[in-house]
């Protein structure tokens, strides 16, 4: 049955609704029944102008949707993969909510739509010898999250579809998605985040980046596109302006998330390891012969900064470390690092919300950090930056990767350099070439390249690029510990009986017990007076329960009136007679 509905909205021909009715007795009145229903819809305007199938659709959409590109392209793969190869035929006028929930079963049956359980889960797309990582397939169903990013790009094609009459209803909206799973931002414990920390300021340049994601809560995009110019160093400002799009190879940068800048207040100790890092990077440049730029990137490769940093080999990195330190985290659980514990400082959501980047005036903060809100009337208030653990000191680079090598092209030079001082290689003989070593060690020749350039910062090996390296006369250097400028005097004070009661200050103790703080109390007091620090520390350990047998437990930090810190104090036993 076929009735006249008007002109194609897309293809400008002439438009029928069709109906196919199944032979027998009754189709003649079955036939009147779908014509007066079908030109009824045509007469209440409530037919679909249009033939378009769901795939022409969502080309339509596409064209017309505004999105960054990254998200667009998201969108896309989503559409290719999970919606085109089973809806994607259908008329869109013809399609209804029991499709579109068959669908979204299907998604959650499994993410590669496989039709046999008997398949094999390859570990690459890419013609290779299958190994112990390739294994029997089983079904893992998409996230609950991606599948309501789905039924969202359908809802808003739809509902564009209607503005165009193309469809008179939408059934998107009827259709059921999973619900949406609550978040759950899982940041470090005080104790991971100081092992983090610790690891990261091995290399300066590193240790810089993950020092300044922990105390700002950045996102890795904006770190990656903060220059010179963006941070006033005198106020201790930080402004944050853009952000770096990763474009498969290629990076972009931006507006932020929000499309809104944010100024962030820095702690005194951020900003003079940021002077540091500073003169580094002048030190640098004035070694190679290169100008320093003050528009520069803070975070680049490039000894003059005149790139960025790849967001994804960011992540990476961090990825990479906490693994090899046992820490299951990554890059984003600094970012909730810096809000939970802002909450637990007692710092109203707004400022939070303000300082992360998030729009709706806390909304978002107060859905995804609902938990720590309940504790933060409980726990004691303080600045962000006096509950960062302290950073370690600096260590020289060179020496480290001799003793402790983490990287191939590391491993591969400290392994060279030991066969030269054991006299296996002897001096004045010349390396294994290149390519042997890549082959038998199953490394890249570009690693290999690497590594022997640090034999030539070590002064293992001479000659410049293109000569065979030749072994050179070397001395074995000593690693030296760098002094920490930002690191806190740690002192034990033996008791004193002859201190004038007059020579008191008002002082503030913070006190500390594997790293969380259990205790804050302003006072007047002597701090050169190890006796009535220790009674101090003593009584509130009594207070919460403790006895003196557990005095090693604890460290206290004692400030002045101007909140700058004197010393950290820590009893020493007292010895029996």
């Amino acid at each position: 049955m076929s009735v006249y509905a008007g002109i194609d909205a897309v293809s400008g021909r002439r438009h029928y609704l069709r109906e196919v009715i199944p032979a027998g007795p009754k189709a003649a009145s079955e036939a009147e029944k779908v014509a007066r229903r079908l030109a009824a819809q045509v007469d209440e305007r409530r037919n679909p102008r249009t033939a378009t199938t769901v795939d022409q659709l969502l080309d339509k959409y596409l064209e017309t949707l505004d999105v960054g590109v990254t998200t667009h392209r998201m969108y896309t793969r989503y559409l290719e993969k999970h919606v085109r190869p089973f809806i994607g035929r259908l008329k869109a006028g013809a399609l209804d909510a029991d499709a579109l929930d068959s669908l979204y079963a299907e998604l959650r049956r499994c993410q590669i739509h496989c039709t046999t359980r008997k398949g094999i889960d390859h570990r690459t797309p890419r013609p290779h010898d299958c190994d112990e990582r390739c294994r029997p397939h089983q079904c893992k169903p998409l996230s609950a999250s991606t599948i309501r990013q789905i039924h969202f790009v359908l809802r808003g094609a739809y509902a564009k579809a209607q503005r165009w009459r193309w469809v008179s209803v939408n059934p998107v909206e009827f259709a059921s998605p999973p619900n949406a799973k609550p978040p759950e931002p899982d940041p470090p414990s005080a104790a991971d985040a100081a092992r983090i920390i610790d690891e990261a300021w091995r290399e300066p340049d590193w240790g810089m980046l993950v020092w300044l994601t922990l105390t700002t809560g950045a996102r890795r995009g904006e770190l990656c596109a903060i220059r010179w110019s963006d941070i006033d160093l005198d106020e201790g400002v930080l402004s944050l302006r853009r952000s770096i799009m990763q474009d498969q190879t290629r990076t972009v940068e931006k507006d932020t998330k929000t499309h809104h800048q944010r100024r962030l207040t820095l702690d005194p100790e951020t900003v003079a390891l940021l002077r540091d890092h500073r003169r580094r990077r002048v030190e640098q440049c004035d070694a190679l012969g290169v100008e320093f730029d003050g528009r520069s990137f803070l975070f680049s490769l490039d000894p003059a900064g005149r790139t960025s940093l790849v967001p994804g080999s960011v992540s990476q990195r961090y990825s990479r470390m906490t693994a090899r330190l046992g820490i299951d985290s990554h890059l984003h659980c600094l970012r909730h690092y810096s809000a939970t514990e802002l909450i637990a400082a007692g710092v109203d959501v707004r400022t939070v919300a303000g300082r992360l980047g998030h729009s709706g005036g806390g909304v978002t903060t107060l859905r995804v950090y609902a938990a720590w809100l309940a504790e933060s009337d409980q726990r004691a208030s303080a600045s962000l930056a006096a509950r960062i653990p302290v950073r370690p000191p600096a260590t020289d680079a060179l020496p480290r990767a001799m003793t402790d090598p983490r990287t191939p092209r590391e491993v591969l030079a400290a392994e060279l350099r030991g066969r030269v001082m054991d006299g296996t290689i002897g001096v004045g003989d010349y390396l294994p070439g290149i390519k042997t070593l890549a082959a038998e060690r199953d490394l890249s020749v570009s690693t290999v390249h690497r590594a022997f350039e640090l034999l030539r910062e070590w002064g293992v090996i001479a000659g410049g690029p293109g000569e065979r390296p030749k072994v050179c006369a070397i001395e074995s250097p000593e690693p030296k510990a760098a002094e920490s400028p930002g690191a806190p005097e740690v002192r034990v004070l033996e008791p004193v009986d002859d201190v004038d009661p007059d020579e008191g200050e008002f002082v503030e103790l913070i006190v500390r017990r594997g790293g969380a703080v259990v205790a804050r109390l302003s006072t007047f007091a002597d701090p050169r007076d190890g006796g009535e620090l220790r009674e101090l520390l003593l009584g509130v350990i009594e207070r919460g329960g403790g006895v003196e047998q557990d005095l090693a437990q604890y460290e206290m930090d004692v400030r002045g009136a101007s909140g700058e810190l004197l010393l950290t104090f820590v009893a020493a036993r007292r010895r029996r007679r």
